[in-house]
């Protein structure tokens, strides 16, 4: 998982450096499906249930599992990119949420937000906690600043298998699954600027905002261990 971790950070630095206004998604697609196979893993979302790309690229309202294609990157905008990687068996996930050129005041606190939320909740894990006690601070993070986390999408257990159990929700659920060394978790925020609300377009696959505000993203893979937890995705 370490190794397979490795490669999705240098993946997501690799493409931060890219991420700049004109760009087209699906470039952003190719490059990463050919940066992840040169560092010797294999891009998880490829074929998973069917997803046509390597990468999820999510703009704006658009709070997950966007598709790459022609759509260029504007000024202004917010871009959430979430990837897996697959290296002998084991697997990691993370996405990260960038800007665009210069953006709003408004943005930069909704990223900023998003992210903090997630490292406090990455700062209290451990062996024996619940599943509630993660997603508290990620939840209480997040109402503090005015935003609202999504409900309808969760984080998740990972390892052998890119999802499996147990679910990561970002609001106090009543899961009481408790944390032990070893397990390994994707722990995944997924915050929007106004209402809570999402639904997924005729495509199948992409999310958006009801209301049609930003949303940001952010997720790290880790293992748990006795006194803490080891982040595997991060560079």
């Amino acid at each position: 998982m370490k190794e397979a971790g490795r490669i999705v950070g240098l993946t997501r630095r690799y493409l931060a450096e890219l991420i700049v206004p004109g760009i087209e998604t699906g470039e952003l697609d190719r490059r990463a499906g050919e940066f992840i196979e040169k560092e010797g893993g294999r891009a998880a979302f490829k074929g998973y249930h069917g997803f046509p790309a390597s990468i999820c690229v999510s703009i704006n309202e658009v709070v997950i599992h966007g598709i790459p294609g022609e759509r260029r990157l504007l000024e202004g905008d917010i871009v959430s990119v979430d990837l897996g990687v697959e290296k002998d068996g084991f697997f990691a996930d993370g996405a990260a949420t960038f800007p665009v050129g210069v953006i709003s005041k408004e943005k930069e606190k909704l990223i900023a937000v998003t992210r903090a939320s997630l490292w406090a909740a990455l700062g209290k894990i451990k062996s024996g906690l619940s599943v509630d006690d993660i997603s508290f601070v990620v939840e209480n993070s997040v109402q503090a600043a005015g935003f609202s986390v999504v409900k309808s999408f969760c984080g998740h257990g990972i390892g052998r298998r890119l999802h499996q159990s147990p679910e990561v929700p970002n609001f106090v659920s009543g899961n009481d699954f408790r944390l032990y060394p070893g397990l390994g978790l994707a722990v995944e925020p997924m915050v929007n600027y106004k209402g809570a609300e999402v639904k997924v377009l005729s495509d199948g696959w992409t999310v958006v905002t009801v209301d049609g505000s930003p949303s940001a993203h952010f997720e790290e893979t880790v293992v748990v261990l006795k006194d803490g937890c080891e982040v595997v995705t991060a560079i």
